[in-house]
């Protein structure tokens, strides 16, 4: 074989492989970048969109759904899981991270699964990157909420499989997306 025929050869044989690498890590991934499409978190709503800007609401001011998942915010950065303020709960959301509501201490070792699951333990740097889910304890909340920006899923029990898929859904994905 001649020497050009041999390098075409090689350069087209590199090329498919490249091309077949690409194929097979994209149908390997699980993102739905641009896509925001809820079906990858059955019965999930989407909420009316009540702004991002940083200031304190207007005194007549009243969010869409409590807690909220939208809607202007004194920006204040989640270090810690516990109870958050409205502000910290929107700051999270607003960053990407995914926060579960729940009034039910004997939730907490499910959704601590999820957690460590979808993004590992709670860890303030990832909070700040928009890449945790955080654990928000609300004594007065019936069953779980998860939240995340604009998006809204109330089940009953920590168990649902929904919460996961929730979570796997919109991690990352704040209000800049």
């Amino acid at each position: 074989m001649a020497r050009p025929l041999r390098l075409a050869l090689a350069i087209a044989v590199a090329i498919a492989a490249v091309v077949g690498l690409l194929l097979f890590v994209q149908s390997r991934d699980r993102s739905t970048f641009g896509g925001g499409d809820s079906s990858n978190a059955p019965g999930a709503r989407l909420l009316p969109d009540q702004g991002a800007e940083h200031r304190r609401p207007a005194g007549n001011f009243h969010y869409a759904t409590d807690p909220p998942a939208s809607g202007p915010h004194v920006f204040v950065p989640v270090l810690k899981e516990g109870t958050l303020t409205r502000d910290r709960l929107l700051s999270a959301l607003e960053q990407g991270n995914v926060v579960l509501v729940y009034g039910s201490r004997d939730f907490e070792p499910r959704l601590r699964g999820i957690q460590e699951e979808v993004a590992g333990p709670f860890d303030p740097s990832l909070a700040a990157a928009g890449q945790a889910v955080i654990l928000d304890y609300r004594p007065e909340t019936g069953g779980v909420v998860a939240l995340a920006w604009r998006r809204m899923l109330r089940t009953s029990a920590a168990d649902d499989p929904k919460l996961q898929q929730f979570a796997d859904a919109w991690l990352g994905k704040g209000a800049k997306q």
